[in-house]
């Protein structure tokens, strides 16, 4: 099975290209992203999406998987959209919808849960699985307690893995 990588770089191009289209400064777009969610972040109180994160990106060449999904719905785009193989054999499926009362977030738990089914179906050790997927074993069994976020590249080719579109896991939260 091919495993296309997420290109970050890409998803922050078109952030970019967004940012500057629209005229935006980048605390603008970090203002813009949080701002989908705008009564959401009035209830909760949370802290707003740095500058820094976003521009960030590029350097790192990564991002959570949580954030990448406050710039894909602005960029009205899905993660497929990224990866770095043919588009062809990838399918389109749209993001769940989220009105401003609610974010974006892929569910950790149900991604672990399916991980670890397949994982047993197909009878691999979490090692044998995290060679496969270009990690450690301890970045796959910690998503079942992770709290709020992993990799997006790691998350991408989860979700490849598992043959399954990424909206599979997303939903719109309160949180």
């Amino acid at each position: 099975m091919s495993i296309d990588e997420f290109d970050v770089r890409a998803m922050y191009a078109s952030m970019d290209a967004q940012r500057a289209a629209l005229g935006l400064s980048w605390p603008g777009v970090a203002r813009a992203l949080w701002d989908q969610s705008a009564v959401l972040n009035a209830r909760r109180g949370d802290h707003p999406i740095s500058p820094a994160t976003l521009t960030g990106i590029a350097k790192r060449g990564d991002c959570t998987c949580q954030h990448a999904l406050f710039i894909l719905r602005w960029l009205e785009r899905v993660p497929e959209d990224f990866l770095s193989g043919p588009a062809a054999h990838r399918g389109h499926v749209a993001l769940p919808p989220a009105a401003e009362d609610r974010r974006l977030r892929w569910d950790l738990a149900s991604v672990y849960t399916a991980l670890d089914e397949r994982r047993r179906e197909r009878g691999l050790t979490w090692r044998e699985l995290a060679h496969a997927l270009r990690c450690t074993d301890h970045q796959l069994t910690g998503i079942r307690t992770a709290r709020y976020a992993i990799g997006m590249k790691l998350m991408m080719r989860i979700v490849q893995w598992l043959g399954q579109p990424s909206a599979t896991f997303i939903y719109p939260a309160e949180w």
